[in-house]
């Protein structure tokens, strides 16, 4: 399943995955948006809400927010590769560069290499003035599973 195996995904195929997800009641629940503005990378926006922070009475993001962000924006990045079938994040390595302080949350991600059933990404997660925050690297499974015909994120 390399990436010479299948046409590159259409905007319109990308744009479907990214509404299915986003309509997810996971991430409609954190409030994140998720979107692939050129067909190359993937683009994850949340808002950042009390119930964000970190503990201890801090006023920045908690950092498994930011990790949940992360195995999204590696893991969501298989769609670049087939919207169609589903992808699975099975490692996620993450660096916390400066506390996310503020009212927006900006990841993004990109695929790095395709290998057979194996993909390799990599993300920042940015503040509302564009400081990139944290950087992970990750590895998605890609399988043959589709997505079923209902309340998907796939494209049958």
């Amino acid at each position: 399943m390399s990436s010479r195996q299948r046409p590159a995904p259409t905007p319109e195929q990308l744009a479907r995955y990214a509404r299915g997800f986003s309509e997810s009641a996971t991430l409609r629940f954190f409030g994140v948006t998720l979107d692939y503005p050129d067909g190359r990378t993937l683009r994850a926006t949340m808002p950042v809400r009390p119930e964000h922070l970190g503990g201890l009475g801090s006023d920045a993001v908690n950092g498994g927010i930011l990790a949940a962000i992360f195995d999204l924006a590696i893991g969501c990045c298989g769609a670049l590769v087939d919207p169609t079938r589903r992808t699975a994040t099975i490692q996620l390595s993450m660096n916390f560069e400066r506390a996310l302080r503020g009212p927006l949350l900006v990841a993004r991600g990109q695929l790095d290499r395709v290998g057979g059933r194996t993909a390799f990404a990599s993300a920042t997660i940015e503040d509302a003035e564009g400081e990139v925050c944290a950087r992970a690297q990750g590895i998605i499974r890609l399988t043959d599973v589709p997505w079923e015909a209902e309340g998907h994120p796939g494209i049958n």
